[in-house]
């Protein structure tokens, strides 16, 4: 718990699996795959154009966050990234075992809200 002024915040310190993939159908199968193999919820999926985006196999990157114990994230993890290396890639994966205050209000920012 964190004291901020006279109030007691709950902080949520379940772990992050952060995994991202190439298109929104492979983040979707992904993320299938991943919530099947552990006890795990999602967080907004979140979209990058880059600026190669035509070089890139499929021109948009998405990400897809786990949360849940390190064990649960970790199998999640595992298990999205053997569909998403089956389809059209990863991009990038990384697992925050105990995430900040900070951090876990940027999981819940989507470029996904924006048109």
């Amino acid at each position: 718990m964190l004291r901020k002024g006279m109030e007691e915040m709950a902080v949520d310190e379940r772990a992050v699996g952060i995994l991202e993939v190439f298109g929104l159908t492979t983040a979707f199968l992904a993320a299938d795959a991943g919530c099947k193999a552990a006890d795990v919820t999602l967080e907004n999926f979140d979209k990058n154009k880059p600026a190669n985006a035509d070089a890139l196999p499929v021109p948009l990157l998405v990400t897809i966050k786990f949360r849940g114990s390190v064990a649960d994230v970790e199998a999640a993890m595992e298990a999205g990234k053997a569909v998403a290396e089956s389809t059209t890639g990863i991009v990038q994966s990384y697992i925050i075992p105990r995430p900040t205050e900070d951090c876990c209000k940027m999981l819940k920012l989507s470029a996904f809200d924006k048109s």
